[in-house]
């Protein structure tokens, strides 16, 4: 019985690797891994950045994620949601990548199998993009391929060396000693060959980390290429805009309020708030950009860069806002726009009866639609080439988008547009409404407070509150200001600069008395409507409530 214990013991321990052998094979499975990124970016330097692994793949997450965990997304991690899905898909590959080292020691074919699946995934993702090239695929195939292939050279079985000979013992001085008759003279010993491991964990790991190294330095010269390739900064800044047919006199200086901490009536460009599905961003030559005016219309019409920029051009002030925005959220901004009519565009093409929907899409197939109704009912509605005076820049569209006032930017603002078709909602439903939000998209009236901050701690006695309100392409009339609950006090408003732009608001709390306090806000738009008080998650059209904050007064 003691036997067959002890033999199970032994089994078992011929079973357990070493610590630093394991260790060794789940570094190469994370070399395989860094090997194929770096394959796949390099790649896709020379077919499109859209095309790389990790973005094909990371697009087709956003685009089959339900709308809750993209609310979630945008609610946890704002601007920086599309970091940290990438980040998700790099820890995700590694563990995978881990995992895969020590499987595949033990069954070579796990180092074919598993990155042709991941690959084989890869590619059809690529090609089931709504913007997919054949080369597409190249990228992806290229990368499984490496991980393969780096796979199987760091375990590969490695010859052992050759023994050392053992030195002769060292003897004291004196007579040899004697020997009984028939004793054999024992000779060199030298190690088993089991004792050679084949994978030495040190070796092992000081390998994977060259490989992950190399790797490192390539998907970095791999970007690098890409975006030397892709780059449109040269073309975006010899671009000269001509000036509009009737310039817009500045807004009045009335119109801005100097309260500290007061969000400025112009958002500067770098502030300006970005929320899209793009993970590479599209670089589009304005040299080769155009534009297709087609669909349910009587003469379809085809524009260069240069046929846009020789329209008419008009400016805009307007207040752009994301649907995706909380009560009181960071997703607005106001800025002067340019562009060329695209009300005057949509006569041109002649719009046929029946249709109901202008549907916008972008150069990475992004589709974004709008009531064609709304575009033609007289308001501003411009393909815009420029914001704050200059060309837009890349993250906000360039060289052409489109912008229309008093609608959400899901149903309005079509960044890196190439494609316009005059349609019907029954023919066609676009990205955002397929996946339950309204179509219509219309903004809400909203206004939120900013000063003073949340949590903020201030003195006894008057206290100053200000913050900003709109209601785009209605106006604001009234905003209307209470503190813990009480009677609501007519705020006072900045001069209105136009419709179209938010305005500022301020009111005086008078005699506030230590402890702490809860400030809710509310503004009226023309028409004579109150804001909703009731509180409605952004989905599907549009956060309602009333912004509020809490305020320490000591």
């Amino acid at each position: 019985m003691r036997s067959v214990n002890n033999d199970a013991t032994t089994a078992r321990a011929r079973r357990r690797l070493p610590a630093g052998v394991l260790l060794a094979r789940m570094a190469y499975g994370l070399a395989a891994a860094c090997a194929a990124v770096a394959v796949g970016e390099t790649a896709a330097a020379f077919v499109r950045p859209q095309a790389a692994p990790v973005v094909v793949i990371g697009s087709a997450a956003i685009d089959l994620a339900p709308t809750a965990v993209k609310e979630w997304a945008v609610r946890s991690f704002g601007t920086s949601d599309k970091t940290a899905l990438l980040t998700g898909i790099y820890t995700t590959t590694g563990l995978l990548a881990a995992a895969l080292g020590p499987l595949a020691a033990r069954r070579r074919a796990v180092a074919i199998v598993l990155p042709a699946a991941l690959g084989a995934l890869g590619t059809w993702t690529a090609l089931t993009r709504p913007d997919a090239h054949p080369t597409d695929v190249l990228p992806s195939a290229a990368a499984a391929l490496a991980a393969t292939t780096v796979l199987l050279l760091l375990l590969r079985p490695r010859r052992p060396g050759r023994p050392r000979r053992p030195r002769p013992a060292l003897r004291p001085n004196g007579p040899e000693p004697q020997r009984r008759p028939g004793t054999a003279t024992p000779g060199p010993t030298t190690a088993p060959a089991a004792a050679v491991d084949a994978h030495p964990g040190r070796r092992g790991v000081l390998t994977a980390g060259a490989v992950i190294a190399l790797s490192a330095g390539v998907a970095s010269a791999g970007r690098y290429l890409s975006e030397r390739r892709n780059d449109v900064s040269a073309a975006r800044a010899a671009l000269t805009l001509p000036p509009p047919a009737r310039p817009l006199p500045p807004p009045a200086p009335s119109a801005a309020l100097p309260i500290p901490g007061l969000a400025p009536l112009r958002t500067p460009v770098g502030d300006f708030y970005r929320v899209d599905t793009a993970l590479t961003l599209p670089h589009i030559d304005p040299h080769e950009w155009t534009l297709r005016i087609h669909g349910m219309v009587d003469h379809p019409v085809e524009l260069s860069f240069a046929d846009l920029l020789a329209l008419p051009l008009e400016e805009l002030d307007h207040t752009l806002s994301c649907v995706s925005s909380e009560v009181g959220g960071p997703y607005v901004g106001t800025t002067r726009w340019l562009g060329a009519p695209l009300p005057a565009l949509l006569r041109r093409a002649g719009v046929r009866a029946g249709a109901d929907q202008l549907l916008g899409r972008s150069k990475d197939g992004m589709t974004i639609g709008t009531p064609l109704e709304t575009v033609l009912d007289g308001r501003t509605a411009l393909l815009a080439v420029a914001m704050d005076g200059a060309p837009l820049p890349v993250a906000h569209g360039f060289p052409c988008r489109s912008v229309i006032p008093g609608l959400y930017g899901y149903t309005s603002a079509t960044k890196w547009l190439v494609d316009l078709e005059v349609t019907t909602f029954a023919a066609r439903d676009p990205y955002w409404v397929e996946r339950g939000w309204d179509r219509t998209g219309e903004v809400r009236t909203a206004s939120r407070i900013e000063v003073p901050a949340a949590f903020a701690r201030v003195r006894a006695g008057d206290v100053t509150v200000a913050g900003t309100a709109w209601a785009t392409h209605r106006g604001v009339a009234a905003v209307e200001v209470r503190v813990d609950g009480g009677p609501w006090q007519q705020a006072a408003l900045a001069a209105d600069a136009g419709p179209d732009v938010w305005r500022q608001w301020h009111h005086t709390w008078r005699s506030a008395t230590p402890g702490t306090h809860h400030l809710e806000v509310r503004a009226t738009d023309a028409t004579g409507t109150v804001q909703d008080g009731t509180r409605r998650p952004p989905f599907p059209s549009g956060a309602t409530g009333w912004h509020s904050t809490v305020v320490t007064v000591h």
